[in-house]
């Protein structure tokens, strides 16, 4: 990845906007979960150290174009930041059209940036006033460097300057070592209730990992395609031959797709339905399965401890339930104690992390879903594309 890096420049004295992502939930004007601002203050403290004039942006959930409300405000955002740095952060509203100063050294957060006409379409008169803003435009938002907006994309084609924050280049660091020039075994690990929407994923994964465990709903497909019945499980029966291709592409180059011998079954969806472990090849017709029984598990956490990459996306089964939740509890802490080199991400799986107490324990945590997940298919990220093109 060849592009500027924050930490290279002198920003004495420069305008410096930062596009993080601070989508964090809020409840009751207060910020309930502030991992991802956690995550960001290492780009906003670096610029404020340096003597810049900083300003931070982000969207936060849906707000309508040119509608500001309340409960889209990054007001909780602003007040979370000002704690940390133990001084006031002014927030500035409609800031696109009416000029605001800062001073050397100080932030000041510039409301949500979704309000903006023409930001979600990255319009080019919006993305040059964005520019006109700042000397040096700084993209540390991954979570949303798969779409092209004015504040992510737009921005960086016309600010003088466009370069990659701390988070941002410590996630590409993190991705491009596992999946461009990966320790050898390489794992995935890829959860979730249906193949259809991370089919592409898996099949750019099949041409690069050495084993790759399919979890959750994605596994029934495959256990069907290996010949198992799957009762009333959650199952993509139209991707049955997907799933056999898949397995025969990856069996052809001596790589494989681990399929369970023992599950977990429930007749219903229910935190209180009582978890009962059986062979694979003994599910009944009216059973759906919920998880992966201890044997299947121990295989995997031998698979992961001989590992030198392990990328993980996604539970391998309903760990939201207890009884339901040994086999991603297993892959967890194989995964916590195993000497490879350990990336994980999305939503769920961050959940996982957290429930079973192991978040120190991983190589690298990725703050980002969807941006993620078109990095393992071997997409270009937009964000990332045009600051590489700005380096050049």
């Amino acid at each position: 990845m060849s592009v500027i890096k924050l930490i290279d420049l002198d920003l004495k004295g420069k305008r410096v906007f930062i596009r993080a992502d601070l989508n964090v939930p809020v409840k009751d004007g207060k910020v309930t979960s502030d991992a991802r601002i956690t995550a960001s203050m290492a780009t906003i403290n670096h610029c404020l150290k340096q003597g810049a004039k900083v300003m931070v942006t982000s969207h936060l959930g849906r707000p309508e174009e040119g509608v500001w409300s309340e409960e889209n405000s990054l007001r909780p955002v602003a007040e979370n930041i000002a704690a940390r740095l133990g001084k006031p952060v002014r927030l500035i509203k409609d800031w696109v059209e009416n000029g605001f100063e800062v001073a050397e050294g100080e932030l000041v957060v510039l409301e949500n940036c979704r309000i903006n006409k023409g930001e979600k379409k990255n319009v080019d008169e919006t993305a040059q006033k964005y520019a006109k803003l700042c000397d040096v435009f700084v993209m540390d938002a991954f979570g949303t460097a798969h779409r092209a907006e004015a504040s992510t994309h737009g921005i960086a084609k016309y600010a003088p300057i466009a370069c990659a924050g701390i988070l941002l280049t410590e996630e590409l660091d993190a991705l491009t070592k596992a999946l461009l020039n990966p320790a050898r075994p390489m794992v995935a690990i890829v959860g979730g209730s249906k193949v259809s929407t991370k089919l592409t994923v898996l099949e750019s994964l099949s041409e690069k990992v050495d084993q790759m465990v399919v979890g959750g709903g994605i596994a029934n497909t495959f256990l069907k395609a290996a010949g198992k019945n799957t009762g009333k499980s959650l199952c993509e029966n139209d991707l049955v031959p997907t799933a056999k291709t898949l397995m025969d592409k990856m069996a052809r180059r001596n790589a494989s797709i681990p399929i369970a011998v023992d599950v977990v079954v429930g007749k219903k969806f229910e935190a209180s339905e009582p978890a009962i472990l059986k062979d694979a090849d003994s599910v009944a017709d009216d059973e759906m399965i919920f998880d992966i029984g201890p044997k299947s598990a121990q295989e995997l956490a031998d698979i992961i401890m001989k590992a030198g990459t392990v990328v993980w996306n996604g539970p391998v089964g309903v760990f939201e339930f207890d009884q339901f939740g040994a086999g991603t509890k297993t892959i967890a802490m194989a995964i916590a104690d195993t000497k490879a080199f350990t990336l994980a991400g999305g939503g769920d799986t961050i959940a996982a992390i957290q429930k079973y107490g192991i978040y120190d324990k991983i190589s690298y945590i990725s703050t980002a879903g969807g941006a993620f997940l078109e990095f393992l298919e071997g997409k270009k990220l937009p964000a990332v594309d045009i600051l590489e093109q700005r380096a050049r």
